[in-house]
C-alpha cells in the first residue's frame, strides 16, 4: 500500500517509537512523591519542556491533552467562557461541535478568513473569542494568523489558533504569532495518537479545566498523563519534516493533466497537502477506486470520511458541486518520489474508469 493520508494521521516516527519504549519501562505516576514517581515527573517535564521550545512557548504554559479534539474544545471552554465566539467557515469540525451557537466567518474561494468582515464584527458589540486554523486539513490553506491576531488584540478579542495540521509541517512560534491559544496534537507529527496540547498564552495561562480530576497540569486538565504517547510526541515534534512541496506540486500537475481541479490553489498552502475535484465524479468511488489500486487517500477530513456529504470546507469556499466530488491527498514525511510515480498514472486510469462508468448516464 502507498499511503497518502497523513492528514488523518502521520506513519508513526522510528525515534517516537523508541521513546514509547524506552518510557513503558517508567512505573512511576507522576503525582506520586517517592522516587518512582519522581523519575515519572522528570519524563513528563521533559516532554513539556521539549514541546514547549520546538513551538515557542513556556513550559508552564503547554497543557498535555488527549489531542488535538480536546485542546480544541478546552480552549473554547476556558477562554470563551462570557464572550461571544466567532469561527471560520472552514475550521475543523472539533471547533464547530465545541462552539454550536458561534457567529461563522466567510472564506473567500481559496478559503482564506474575509478579514474585512472580521474586523467590522470586532468593532461592534461584545468581546468575543475568535477561532481559526493556522492550516486547514482538508485544503492546507494558511490563514494569515499574525495578521489576525494583531487584528483581535486590537479589538480586545482572543485567538485560539487550531494548529493540529500545520504544526510539523510548517514552522510555528507561539510567541511570534501572537495569538491567546493554539492547539497541536501527537499523531499529525509522527507520534502516537492519545497525546495533544494546548498552548497558553502567560495572560490566560490560568484557566478552569474541562476535566476536572486530581488537578494534574497545574489544575487546568485532570487526568494521569499516557507517559508514553507524552514520549513519543515529544520525540516526533523534535524531528525535521522534509520539504514536500515539490513532491505534491508534481502530483496535482499530473492530476490536473487528468481532468481534475486543485482547491484552494492560489492561496498559500501546506507543502504536503492537495485536495483534488474530480467534476462529476462522487469523491467516495474515487477513494475505493484508488483503495483497489494500492493507494490511501481519504474524501475530506477523516474524522468524517464515512460520510458521504459535501465538505463543509469546500462548500463554505463556494464550489459547489464539486465539494462532494473532491479527494485529499496528504503526503507523509517519509513520502518518496516513488510513491507520486505510483499515484500519478493510478489517479489517471481511476478518472478515466470512473468518467467512463458515467458516460451512458450522462448520455
Amino acid at each position: 500500500m502507498i499511503y497518502l493520508d497523513a492528514n488523518a494521521t502521520e506513519p508513526l516516527r522510528p525515534v517516537a517509537r523508541e521513546a514509547m519504549l524506552r518510557a513503558l519501562g517508567t512505573i512511576g505516576n507522576p503525582s506520586s512523591v517517592h522516587a518512582a514517581g519522581r523519575a515519572a515527573r522528570k519524563l513528563l517535564e521533559d516532554a513539556r519542556e521539549i514541546l514547549a521550545a520546538r513551538f515557542g512557548a513556556r513550559p508552564g504554559d503547554l497543557v498535555f491533552t488527549s489531542g488535538g479534539t480536546e485542546a480544541d474544545a478546552l480552549a473554547v471552554h476556558a477562554l470563551g467562557a462570557g464572550r461571544r465566539v466567532i469561527v471560520g467557515a472552514t475550521e475543523h469540525d472539533a471547533i464547530r461541535a465545541a462552539a454550536p451557537e458561534a457567529l461563522i466567518l466567510p472564506v473567500s474561494q481559496e478559503g482564506v478568513a474575509d478579514l474585512v468582515i472580521l474586523e467590522d464584527w470586532l468593532s461592534d458589540g461584545p468581546p468575543a473569542l475568535v477561532c481559526l486554523m493556522l492550516a486547514n486539513n482538508e485544503t492546507g490553506t494558511i490563514q494569515p494568523i499574525a495578521r489576525i491576531a494583531a487584528l483581535c488584540r486590537r479589538r480586545g478579542a482572543r485567538l485560539h489558533v487550531d494548529a493540529v495540521q500545520a504544526a510539523g509541517r510548517m514552522d510555528i512560534n507561539f510567541g511570534s504569532l501572537g495569538a491567546h491559544s493554539l492547539a497541536i496534537s501527537s499523531h499529525k507529527l509522527g507520534g502516537p495518537s492519545g497525546a495533544g496540547a494546548l498552548l497558553l498564552d502567560p495572560e490566560v495561562s490560568t484557566i478552569a479545566p474541562l476535566l476536572a480530576g486530581g488537578g494534574q497540569e497545574r489544575g487546568r486538565r485532570g487526568g494521569t498523563p499516557p507517559l508514553p504517547a507524552i514520549a513519543g510526541f515529544a520525540a516526533a515534534a523534535g524531528a525535521v519534516s522534509p520539504d514536500l512541496a515539490t513532491l505534491r506540486d508534481a502530483a496535482e500537475a499530473a492530476a490536473v493533466a487528468a481532468g481534475a481541479v486543485v482547491c484552494g490553489a492560489g492561496a498559500p498552502r501546506l507543502g504536503n497537502t492537495s485536495c483534488l475535484a474530480l467534476p462529476g465524479v462522487r469523491a467516495d468511488a474515487q477513494v475505493i477506486a484508488l483503495d483497489l489500486e494500492g493507494i490511501a487517500v481519504s474524501a475530506g477530513a477523516a474524522c468524517s470520511s464515512g460520510k458521504v456529504t459535501a465538505s463543509h470546507v469546500l462548500t463554505a469556499m463556494g464550489l459547489g458541486p464539486l465539494s462532494s466530488q473532491a479527494i485529499r491527498v496528504s503526503l507523509p514525511w517519509n513520502a518518496t518520489e516513488a510513491d507520486v510515480a505510483a499515484f500519478v498514472p493510478a489517479y489517471a486510469r481511476m478518472a478515466d474508469r470512473l468518467r467512463a462508468a458515467l458516460a451512458p448516464r450522462a448520455a
